[in-house]
C-alpha cells in the first residue's frame, strides 16, 4: 500500500517552506502527500509581507475531508497562526490513530512572528500532549519552557522539560550553536545526540519544515522514531548542502536531494 502523510500547515507562495516544502519532501521520500491549509502568506526569500489565518472551521472541514477518504499513516503540523486554530486542531488530534509530528513554528526565517503569546500557550498545553514528536529550534524551545537554551546542557534540560508536557519524543535543533550541526533527541527518558557536518549556507529557508516533514514521511513508511529522525537529519543536511541558490534572500533548500529513504516506498 502506498504510504500517505498529511501536512497541516501554512502556504508559502515561493515554495521553499510551509505546505509546499512538506509536499515536495513527502514526494521525494516516496510518500503520497495530502494537505490542510491553515494560513496564507505573502512571502518570498526576502521577506514575509502579510499573513492571513483561515477560519478554523474551514481548516477542520479540510481535515475531515482528507481523513474520511485518504487516511494517512502519519501527519505533521507547521504554522498554525492563531490560538483558535490550534484549539480546533488539538481537539481533533486527540483522536488521531496515527503519529503526529508537531513543528511548533513561531517565527519565520526572516524574523516575522507567526503566532502570538496566547497561541504559544495553547500549543504547549493543548497540542503538544497529542504529539508523537515535537521539533522546536532553540528559540521555540525557550518559548515553550521559559528557559534560556544556549548550549548543549540547556538543550538537554529543555528537551526533558518539553517531554514532560506530553509529547512522546522531542527533538531540539541546535542550529548554529555548535561548530557542527548538533540536535538532541529526548526519547524513552534519555538523550540521543545527533551530529552532522555544518553546511555554511544562507539557503536554509524552510529547513525546519523539511526536517519535520521528512520525519513524518519516515513514520508513514514504518520507521521507528529514532530511525526516522536520523534519516530526516541526513535528508535536510543534503538539501542544504546542494541548495539551488534561488532567490535574492534566504533561499530554499534542494528538495530533489537524494534521501536516505530513496524515492520509492518500501514494500
Amino acid at each position: 500500500m502506498t504510504p500517505v502523510a498529511l501536512t497541516i500547515a501554512g502556504s508559502d507562495p515561493s515554495g521553499g517552506a510551509g505546505l509546499q516544502a512538506d509536499l515536495k519532501t513527502f514526494h521525494q521520500l516516496g510518500v503520497y502527500g495530502t494537505s490542510v491549509v491553515t494560513l496564507l502568506t505573502v512571502q518570498n526569500t526576502r521577506s514575509v509581507d502579510a499573513v492571513e489565518v483561515l477560519d478554523p472551521a474551514f481548516a477542520v472541514a479540510q481535515l475531515e475531508a482528507v481523513l474520511s477518504d485518504i487516511p494517512p499513516q502519519a501527519a505533521k503540523t507547521g504554522a498554525l497562526g492563531s490560538a483558535a486554530m490550534i484549539e480546533a486542531l488539538a481537539d481533533r488530534a486527540a483522536s488521531f490513530a496515527f503519529p503526529l509530528v508537531v513543528d511548533p513554528v513561531m517565527i519565520s526565517k526572516h524574523g516575522a512572528p507567526l503566532i502570538d503569546a496566547e497561541a504559544v500557550a495553547v500549543l504547549r498545553d493543548r497540542l503538544l500532549p497529542h504529539a508523537t514528536v515535537v521539533t522546536p529550534n532553540l528559540h521555540e524551545a525557550a518559548a515553550l519552557t521559559g528557559m534560556e537554551v544556549t548550549d548543549p546542557d540547556s538543550m538537554e534540560r529543555a528537551a526533558k522539560a518539553i517531554a514532560q508536557l506530553g509529547p512522546k519524543h522531542v527533538v531540539i535543533k541546535g542550529g548554529r550553536l555548535e561548530p557542527e550541526a548538533l540536535d538532541v533527541l529526548w526519547s524513552g527518558g534519555g538523550a540521543v545526540w545527533l551530529r552532522a557536518a555544518r553546511v555554511e549556507s544562507q539557503n536554509t529557508h524552510g529547513s525546519g519544515c523539511v526536517f519535520s516533514a521528512a520525519i513524518a514521511a519516515g513514520l508513514a513508511r514504518g520507521l521507528e522514531v529514532e530511525a526516522a529522525v536520523r534519516a530526516a537529519k541526513e535528508f535536510v543536511t543534503a538539501a542544504i548542502r546542494t541548495a539551488p541558490g534561488l532567490g535574492a534572500g534566504v533561499g530554499p533548500t534542494n528538495l530533489h536531494a537524494a534521501g536516505p529513504l530513496g524515492s520509492k516506498p518500501q514494500t
